[in-house]
């Protein structure tokens, strides 16, 4: 009989420990998922941050006297590229600051952009229209890599928030993602004027 208490521990214990080994483990690989996902973002702002000391060149060639509009360019720029932020240390607020950061220097390349209109020669020039179009490329791909990382950072939420991979989330101090959201004003109709 104490035989068969003892064996029948020792399953118990082989169950709890199987759980607690592959809760843990598909815990691991969902974290890298989000850690992956977060460096292919990471890895599309560099690229516009990359593209934007020849787009600025480019449009200083032709518009020279435009150079508010380039010096804020050039600033928004190096304010989002001092903004780092690893995937561990992604919280609501970090990611805030991080969103803030971007969302300015899209705006600054948006009125570069604007200010081109006014160029003939400059929206002529095969190298300005080659950098707009690699420039709008890559912001489609910032829009991709977001949304995939949206995708990843949910599918772990889910499974910290479940029962009962929840406890072992807990126990190991697995904590939820923050998602990339709208900005601030993204609901409104934009104004446009002419």
């Amino acid at each position: 009989m104490k035989a068969l208490k003892n064996w029948i521990w020792l399953g118990v214990l082989a169950v709890v420990g199987l759980f607690l080994y592959t809760s843990y483990n598909g815990l691991v690989s969902k974290d890298e998922e989000v850690n992956n996902s977060w460096a292919n973002v990471e890895t599309q702002y560099q690229r516009r941050s990359d593209l934007i000391p020849s787009l600025v060149n480019t449009v200083k060639g032709y518009a020279g006297h435009e150079s508010k509009t380039l010096k804020e360019v050039v600033e928004a720029r190096a304010k989002a590229t001092s903004v780092n932020l690893s995937a561990g240390e992604l919280t609501p607020e970090t990611l805030a600051r991080f969103q803030q950061s971007q969302s300015q220097l899209r705006s600054a390349l948006g009125r570069l952009i604007a200010v081109s209109e006014s160029y003939p020669d400059l929206k002529a020039s095969q190298n300005f229209s080659e950098l707009q179009t690699q420039l709008e490329g890559t912001e489609n791909r910032i829009a991709v890599a977001r949304k995939n990382f949206n995708d990843v950072a949910k599918k772990f939420n889910v499974a910290i928030r479940r029962f009962p991979t929840n406890l072992v989330a807990g126990m190991f101090g697995f904590t939820a993602k923050p998602y990339f959201t709208a900005a601030e004003g993204a609901d409104k109709m934009p104004e446009v004027q002419f």
